[in-house]
């Protein structure tokens, strides 16, 4: 019994690890296509196209899966998708921003604001927590790239603005509006970047105790798992202890 119950627990992780890879290609597509919609359907002539194909490729996305997205943005199906901001607090009076592309404006805003609210959180205006961030270009390479040093010399003469290094990988930062130069500047020198996106950059992390660490994690986890939300940005710490217990739970 107990090697039956255990090829079942082994079963259940697959399933829910296919299912969130499923979840992440679906989003890597959304994106693919709204980057060829808004430009033009070649990623050599589309700086946002080229970015988004990228980084699916990062994830072991299929090619045929990328062709799919790219030509679903040249047909006439009628889908068209928005981008929107939600900005609110999150337990422990975090700040959270959740960036979602929807082609149902009034379906996604009830689904993040019951999620707020849920967790003890509240959705605010735009606006609202937004400039406790900066808007930055993160191009993260894996950590073979090379040295720190190497990178650090070749990020700078790209013009990057810092670099993180450790163990797995090299995170280099650029102003949002050099991005895309930065990272071509990169590519020339060591090679394709793992991902290269606009993120929501903290300037400064907020404390969170045990108690409102479950509900926090709860909230980004119900966030992150609808299909209309590309991605969630927050400015928590939360210790390593309390979060490899969250993780054991």
């Amino acid at each position: 019994m107990a090697g039956h119950s255990q090829f079942k627990n082994i079963m259940h992780r697959k399933g829910a690890a296919d299912a969130k890879r499923s979840k992440l290609f679906a989003k890597l597509a959304r994106e693919i296509t709204v980057s060829a919609k808004l430009g033009l359907p070649d990623p050599k002539m589309n700086a946002r196209l080229r970015l988004a194909i990228q980084n699916a490729r990062a994830e072991n996305m299929p090619k045929d899966n990328v062709d799919r997205a790219i030509k679903k943005a040249m047909g006439n199906d009628g889908e068209n998708y928005d981008e929107i901001r939600y900005e609110g607090y999150g337990p422990g009076g975090v700040a959270v921003v959740v960036e979602a592309l929807t082609d149902n404006r009034n379906r996604t805003a009830s689904a993040v604001r019951s999620y707020f609210t849920k967790s003890g959180g509240a959705l605010g205006e735009t606006g609202a927590v937004s400039f406790m961030f900066d808007h930055v270009g993160e191009i993260v390479y894996k950590a073979s790239a090379g040295s720190a040093d190497k990178v650090m010399d070749a990020a700078i003469e790209a013009g990057a603005d810092d670099v993180q290094s450790d163990a797995e990988t090299h995170t280099i930062y650029a102003s949002f509006e050099n991005m895309g130069e930065v990272a071509k500047a990169l590519e020339d020198t060591i090679g394709e970047a793992e991902s290269v996106k606009a993120i929501w950059k903290p300037q400064n992390l907020v404390p969170v105790d045990e108690e409102k660490a479950g509900a926090l994690m709860r909230l980004i986890d119900s966030l992150e798992d609808d299909d209309d939300v590309q991605a969630v940005y927050s400015n928590f710490d939360i210790p390593e202890e309390v979060m490899q217990k969250l993780a054991a739970a």
